[in-house]
């Protein structure tokens, strides 16, 4: 390896590209990409949507990022000067990577890489189900080929489905990963009063955003088909709120269904749980399921995307999407089973954030070499 590429591998400055900075699982994962990188290397987030303000007010956790986060304040629709402004900005950054994630950061962040001539360039792809739209599968193809990044998938399953559909030889996967320190076991009482959840019921949890896609009314649904004693708590916020809220009045289960909102102490929510549900209709590769599972409690999920990827094999259960009594009978099967085994072991061996930034790292290093 000759001097400069010596330099490189020390320090070097790296740029994530995303569609926005706004609560969910590739964003997170991003800012983990950018405070567990190597001390010596300078890393931004480049969000093509929003703004600092309106980010950081909906988004609290991004105030210590400040000075990391850039927003290009992007309009709907398609956008060619979107590409001179990050070209422009490449130029003043000088980036030894820039790693974008999903189809827009790579149409734009990646077109404007290969304009600016930056050396490494990686896009991540963290879902294939927008694939299934045949304009959308067009529009990657044209970005693969004029971006040229190494393509990773997050999850075996996108990287088959990637090769079916774009044949594309520079293609691997790197497993997403938590934060296996923060997401850990804990007191579950002490959880439970924090949160204010009844001590002395069986708690099922379930998290994200309330939006159609995840699938909280089919959970909400199988609670009507449970004894009494299931509670089920919901942690997250969103679009769908009011209409779920009216859907636990319309089955009478007010004394079986809470909604927590945002929760901001979310290892406290996982370790307050007996089992973790997660009744998603589509998913690509869940980070909810690794959380919930580091801090020692066994999850359901329902067989979309990999999902089945994400669970520990002694411990997890597959349940059929859209199908409100699969999901009541994995929930129950779940709790009927020994609990001699921790699925934290797996997350550990499989999916630790610190495993996946030093592929990352490793991969960059790689094709500067």
């Amino acid at each position: 390896m000759n001097t400069i590429n010596r330099s490189l591998k020390a320090s070097r400055n790296v740029v994530h590209v995303v569609q926005h900075l706004a609560p969910g699982g590739l964003e997170s994962l991003a800012l983990d990409l950018l405070t567990l990188a190597n001390p010596a290397d300078k890393v931004l987030i480049i969000s093509l949507e929003g703004n600092k303000k309106d980010a950081i007010e909906n988004w609290p956790r991004l105030a210590e990022f400040s000075k990391q986060i850039i927003f290009v304040d992007k309009k709907p629709g398609i956008h060619f000067q979107t590409v001179l402004a990050l070209s422009k900005l490449f130029s003043l950054i000088k980036p030894d990577v820039v790693h974008t994630h999903h189809i827009g950061p790579l149409l734009y962040g990646g077109y404007a890489a290969r304009l600016s001539r930056v050396p490494v360039r990686i896009h991540t792809e963290h879902d294939v189900w927008h694939l299934n739209n045949q304009k959308h599968r067009n529009l990657q193809a044209l970005a693969l080929r004029i971006a040229k990044p190494t393509l990773v998938a997050d999850a075996d399953k996108v990287e088959l489905t990637l090769k079916r559909h774009f044949g594309y030889e520079n293609t691997i996967t790197i497993k997403n990963g938590i934060d296996c320190e923060k997401f850990t076991t804990g007191s579950q009482i002490l959880a439970r009063q924090k949160l204010g959840i009844a001590i002395d019921k069986t708690i099922v949890g379930t998290a994200g955003r309330l939006e159609v896609v995840k699938g909280h009314d089919l959970a909400i649904k199988a609670m009507s088909l449970l004894p009494d004693s299931y509670h089920l708590v919901v942690a997250g916020d969103g679009s769908q709120r009011a209409k779920l809220e009216q859907l636990v009045q319309h089955l009478g289960l007010q004394e079986q269904v809470t909604f927590l909102g945002l929760v901001s102490e979310m290892p406290g929510f996982y370790q307050s749980l007996d089992l973790f549900c997660m009744p998603s209709r589509s998913e690509g590769f869940p980070l909810s399921p690794l959380e919930a599972q580091a801090c020692g409690i066994r999850a359901v999920v329902t067989d979309v995307g990999a999902s089945s990827e994400t669970l520990c094999p002694q411990t997890g259960s597959v349940m059929q999407p859209e199908n409100i009594v699969a999901i009541a009978r994995a929930i129950t099967n779940s709790m009927n089973k020994p609990n001699n085994v921790s699925p934290r072991q797996f997350v550990l061996n499989n999916n630790d954030v610190r495993q996946m930034v030093k592929a990352y790292e490793q991969l960059a290093t790689e094709v500067l070499a």
